[in-house]
């Protein structure tokens, strides 16, 4: 396959997800950062309507601001990837997920997309938080791993976000620029297994759904809600590695126990 074919197909399944940006003008620069590296699927995360007429940050890209796709949650517009990424500062947030620095991440991100059709194409969501928090416990809970960009230390100091339309830009460069990877032999890079996504996002939070059903059911959550909040149930899912196969047989396992609970 040739090499520019090889990376647009990559191209079309990396989905840059934005939760809860809150200014149009970085929606922008990230709609444009977008366009300029061959990247489409811009999905948005928010409360309510972005006024994203205002984004004239994004020069050249209204094609990619007029097919943004909005969400009302994380949950929503992972739905259909398979890997879900999420991008820190690390600052002094305790960390519950494997963490990669953006050059470690990027072979992991290209072996996940190169990955044989089983049976669709991996996708991958990139998440990216606000521009004040970041990604919340509640978005970082859909999140198979994360990665950051290293930034200098100036003294005792360490200035630890970067602007989201620079990082954006930062993170997408790191991902097409020349690699082996991308060239005409489509082989993935190896990668421990409990790196890789198994299934569709909305797989695993179907499962953690029922799960959090059992635990009303059983009176479990009565009695230990410091650890069974759906957040929770989300990385307890995560943490398993469950293939779409697995997944299968333990919904039906919940099921089956959810009936003999109620009845």
């Amino acid at each position: 396959m040739p090499q520019e074919s090889f990376l647009e197909s990559f191209l079309d399944r990396i989905a840059v997800v934005l939760v809860r940006a809150r200014n149009p003008q970085n929606i922008g620069a990230v709609a444009r950062a977008m366009h300029d590296f061959g990247l489409s699927d811009l999905r948005i995360v928010n409360e309510y309507a972005m006024p994203l007429e205002g984004a004239r940050s994004a020069v050249d890209a209204s094609s990619v601001l007029e097919s943004a796709a909005a969400h009302a949650t994380v949950a929503e517009a992972v739905a259909d990837c398979t890997l879900v990424v999420g991008t820190t500062a690390v600052g002094e947030r305790k960390l519950e997920h494997p963490l990669f620095t953006l050059a470690d991440a990027a072979p992991k991100l290209l072996a996940e997309l190169a990955r044989p059709a089983e049976p669709e194409a991996p996708r991958i969501a990139l998440l990216f938080g606000s521009e004040k928090t970041g990604l919340s416990n509640e978005g970082l809970s859909h999140c198979n791993w994360l990665l950051t960009i290293p930034m200098h230390q100036h003294g005792d100091s360490r200035h630890l976000s970067m602007n989201l339309g620079q990082a954006v830009a930062v993170c997408l460069y790191e991902l097409v620029r020349d690699r082996p990877l991308a060239r005409s032999s489509a082989q993935p890079l190896p990668a421990a297994p409990e790196e890789l996504a198994s299934g569709m996002a909305s797989e695993r939070e179907r499962l953690a759904a029922l799960l959090s059903e059992v635990l009303d059911a059983s009176e479990y959550r009565r009695h230990h809600p410091a650890n069974s909040g759906l957040d929770d149930l989300r990385k307890l899912v995560l943490r398993l590695h469950l293939t779409s196969a697995d997944t299968t047989v333990w919904m039906g396992i919940l099921r089956q126990i959810l009936w003999k609970l109620r009845s």
